[in-house]
């Protein structure tokens, strides 16, 4: 996040030229996105809260640019796949989940700026599947229920030529959710634990208008 706040801040003083951010453009943008969950939540058989760890999949994300200023965006992914420990108790799940989150955006400057900083919030929805018990859970039953939350956002478009741009942005999402475990290998952890997984999500690729 520090690492977004200085590009922004770098944007705001940076030269301009011609650019191609403008009412009715469409922007694509593409490229890692990394997940790093901060979690927090019920103890499990007390040995800690149930703890995902981070995952880097392809990051999509669309915009329409409604005025030369405000744009509507939507970001999609690759299904991220997290390992779920515990402090006392190592790995006992994996779970895969898509976060597609729509988000209102502002961006400073103009459609001459060569160099374009936004900000956005809105809302994320956040769908679990694949979830399956590891080790001390192995071929029991998990299962996380789907989460809808707030979003908030920060990023930075630099041009490399009329339509190409390289991307930097960051999401911080509010994600909570109930898991349930049904285990008979240890029947004492079985019950439902609230989880509260809040990642940032980072993203640095490229991008190109339309």
């Amino acid at each position: 996040m520090k690492k977004v706040a200085l590009l922004v801040a770098a944007a705001l003083m940076a030269p301009s030229a011609a650019f191609a951010h403008q009412a009715g453009d469409i922007l694509v943008r593409g490229g890692a996105a990394t997940v790093s969950p901060h979690s927090s939540g019920d103890s499990v058989l007390g040995t800690g809260h149930l703890e995902p760890d981070s995952n880097t999949q392809l990051g999509l994300t669309f915009s329409y640019m409604v005025t030369d200023n405000w744009g509507v965006e939507l970001l999609a992914a690759t299904p991220f796949s997290h390992g779920v420990s515990t402090a006392g108790l190592g790995e006992i799940a994996n779970v895969k989940h898509l976060p597609p989150t729509l988000m209102g955006q502002y961006y400073f400057g103009n459609a001459q700026s060569k160099v374009r900083p936004y900000v956005g919030a809105g809302i994320n929805y956040t769908m679990f599947f694949d979830e399956e018990g590891r080790n001390a859970l192995e071929g029991d039953s998990v299962k996380a229920d789907d989460s809808w939350g707030l979003a908030a956002q920060a990023g930075i478009d630099m041009k490399v030529t009329d339509r190409l741009f390289v991307n930097a942005s960051a999401w911080l999402i509010d994600i909570d959710t109930d898991v349930t475990v049904n285990s008979t290998n240890v029947p004492a952890a079985s019950g439902t634990y609230q989880t509260s997984i809040d990642p940032v999500v980072l993203m640095f690729g490229l991008g190109y208008s339309f």
